[in-house]
């Protein structure tokens, strides 16, 4: 008896586990929320310069601007640049402005357009001009903290457990987002949003885990799936929340403040399955037991020991160097490892690509943010039922693919046809949510039990340097226009012919060791294997 069918005769699918299901996906709802929220509260306003004090002689608000003021090519106030005298004479019926007229810098700050966007950090700290950069500056660290929460969280939970690193996660996130909102300098903002990214990669990888390592074979996807649909409903929710509380402080603080409600509620029972291969038997028998008595098999626990659990889950010798050494020292790991790597990487890079520049598509942000985030509907259900039906290698490949062709067919699209190239960005986008969905499942069915963690760990490193990188790659346009679209297109191609590399995991059992891996890719002679010839009882049937 394996340990799935194990799960299976404690009640399989059962109410334990989709209360459990439930409790780990709520607070997916508002990953998306942190990951996005800075299309909101770094949304750039309508700015110029702040008009000189000489200028403000002038009777109405439009004839300081004129004076005062250059227009660019669309009749505009530019944004950072003024004269350095106030030009009277444009206000003369045919007066125009003389080209060699002395301009400046903005020196005594900028004026900010009233509208949706009139309270966010650009606002609050002048991130305009010259120090337009430190916008992407802000989204980068925080994603640096994802990059390096991902392997740090990934290492401590294979070593002290799931369930213990996700309530604390929990309780950064809330403690540090909501010191976020209270912050008055750029500086501590960004070292919060860097707290906040650290704990934010302990929540997904260890929700993640978790769902694998309770859930039986048959219900993985439909559950991946269904966590994927939290985060895509949390598109939706920044996008009302952001609508009615457009002041950034507020928008960071009710976005945070829910975190505190999910610490409390974290005590979950922590998965049997690592307890034990960490040696932790009694603890894993006790979880088991209460599964069993919660799905209405209570006489199924009672016939558990802790021999039988050691001789489903046999406990590992320590791996030689760690956990991090191990995803390379085979060659079945390292194919893993590899490709793994390139489908989290590319699809993070084109991902963010897309996803953090909704003011560039030049249509209502609200709505961007909901084209955006309904994609992932039909693209999630697609995902799943190829997942389901078909397999793991020809989701993750195929979605890979569509994304990197969709992207990079904008490039031969006039930028006239707007309509289209808009339909070609959903459609990539929605393609590259279907990978994430994919991704996790297929990276928890990847790894063995005793470094998933730290597989996953790998994964969401990948996937953060991707989207730390995705943000420099726009400036490449200054070479080309087309050049930012060829490399994220690019990149999802490649992922997709890595992933052909890898093995099918559809309706496999979850490998609990290195030598699983190595058996499932045959690298492993049959005289390794110990086939037992016959099965014995004990008294009470096990």
């Amino acid at each position: 008896m394996t340990f799935v069918e194990l799960l299976s005769r404690l009640g399989g699918m059962g109410r334990f586990q989709v209360t459990y299901v439930t409790a780990l996906a709520a607070p997916l709802l508002l990953l998306a929320a942190h990951n996005l929220l800075q299309n909101f509260t770094a949304a750039v306003p309508d700015h110029h310069c702040r008009p000189p004090a000489a200028a403000l002689n002038a009777t109405t608000r439009e004839e300081q601007l004129l004076v005062s003021i250059p227009s660019d090519g669309h009749r505009r106030p530019q944004r950072c640049r003024r004269y350095v005298e106030p030009q009277w004479y444009l206000l003369e019926v045919n007066g125009t402005a003389a080209a060699e007229a002395a301009t400046e810098p903005c020196r005594d700050g900028w004026t900010y357009e009233d509208g949706v966007f009139s309270q966010t950090i650009i606002t609050e700290w002048d991130l305009v001009c010259e120090s337009k950069a430190l916008r992407q500056v802000a989204q980068s660290i925080y994603m640096a903290g994802i990059l390096l929460g991902s392997g740090i969280f990934g290492i401590l939970s294979d070593k002290f457990g799931r369930r213990a690193l996700l309530t604390w996660s929990y309780l950064q996130l809330g403690v540090t987002g909501a010191a976020t909102a209270a912050t008055t300098t750029f500086s501590t903002y960004c070292l919060c949003r860097f707290l906040t990214g650290l704990a934010m990669a302990g929540v997904s990888l260890n929700s993640a885990s978790l769902c694998m390592e309770w859930i039986p074979t048959e219900a993985r996807a439909v559950v991946g799936t269904i966590n994927g649909y939290c985060y895509t409903l949390g598109q939706f929710v920044l996008a009302a929340v952001a609508f009615v509380v457009p002041h950034w402080r507020w928008l960071q603080l009710v976005v945070s403040i829910p975190f505190f409600f999910f610490f409390l509620y974290s005590f979950f029972v922590e998965s049997a399955r690592w307890q034990v291969i960490a040696g932790r038997t009694d603890l894993a028998l006790k979880g088991l037991r209460k599964v069993a008595r919660v799905n209405g098999r209570k006489e199924e626990g009672d016939k558990l020991s802790e021999e039988v659990l050691r001789s489903l889950v046999g406990r590992s010798a320590p791996l030689p160097g760690g956990a991090v050494p191990a995803l390379l020292r085979t060659r079945a790991m390292r194919t893993v490892s590899v490709g793994v790597s390139f489908f989290w990487f590319s699809t993070a890079f084109a991902y963010y690509g897309l996803a953090m520049d909704l003011q560039g598509f030049g249509v209502d942000i609200y709505l961007s943010q909901l084209v955006f985030g309904a994609v992932d509907i039909p693209a999630k259900l697609v995902s799943v039922l190829v997942i389901t039906w078909v397999g793991r290698r020809v989701a993750q490949g195929g979605a890979l693919a569509l994304a990197g062709v969709c992207i990079l067919a904008n490039i031969v699209v006039p930028m006239e046809l707007q309509l289209l190239r808009m339909a070609l960005a959903v459609v990539g986008k929605g393609s590259l949510a279907a990978s994430f969905n994919c991704a996790y499942i297929f990276t928890g069915e990847l790894f063995p039990t005793v470094i998933r963690q730290t597989g996953l760990g790998l994964g969401g490193t990948l996937a953060r340097v991707g989207s730390m990188v995705a943000p420099l790659v726009q400036m490449t346009a200054e070479v080309t226009p087309a050049l930012p679209l060829l490399i994220y297109g690019s990149a999802p191609i490649v992922a997709a012919i890595a992933t052909t590399f890898l093995p099918e995991t559809r309706n496999a059992a979850l490998p609990e060791t290195v030598q699983d891996v190595e058996r499932r890719a045959g690298h492993l002679k049959d005289e390794e294997v110990v086939v037992p010839l016959s099965t014995t009882k004990t008294k009470d049937g096990i």
